[in-house]
Formats: C-alpha cells, structure tokens, sequence
C-alpha cells in the first residue's frame, strides 16, 4: 500500500489555527484516514474545478491530487456552506 503525504496550503492552516480545538481535531483526524487508506473512497471529484472534495461533517477541504509523487495538497477549507460561495 502506498502512503500519501497530506500538505495544507496556508489558508487551510489558519483556518485550522482559528477553529475550535475539538474541530480542528477532528479534521486532522479525517486528514490521517486520506494517507494510509484509500483515499479515493472518501474524495470525490468536485464539480466546480479541478479538485477533489473530502468531507468531515460539516466542513469540506478541496483537495488538489498529485499522483505522481502520492501527494494530496488541501486548499481550501471551511465550512460547507461557505465553501462553495468561495472563488476558486
């Protein structure tokens, strides 16, 4: 099984650093699933773009996909129903 590295691009951090510690917890926790497991069972192909969606309850992170090297690179995330309101 290939591992895949996680990479949160500066927006997603802070957005991290500002949510609540029980939140933000769990969000990491839904970041380590997509590395060892199949990542392609939880990501979704986001129809706005070229990004993939990943779900944790009420938050969503789009998720640019590089194969190649096994990276995923977060870059957005925020609430579900401001996500989509976003410019990409």
């Amino acid at each position: 099984m290939t591992v895949w590295k996680v990479f949160l691009s500066p927006d997603a951090q802070d957005f991290l650093k500002k949510s609540d510690n029980h939140i933000a917890e769990r969000i990491k926790k839904g970041f380590e699933k997509l590395k060892t497991e199949n990542q392609f069972h939880f990501l979704e192909h986001f129809e706005g773009g070229d990004y993939y969606k990943f779900r944790i309850g009420e938050y969503r992170a789009l998720i640019d996909v590089h194969f190649q090297n096994h990276t995923l690179h977060v870059q957005v995330l925020d609430h579900r129903q401001v996500i989509y309101k976003r410019k990409l």
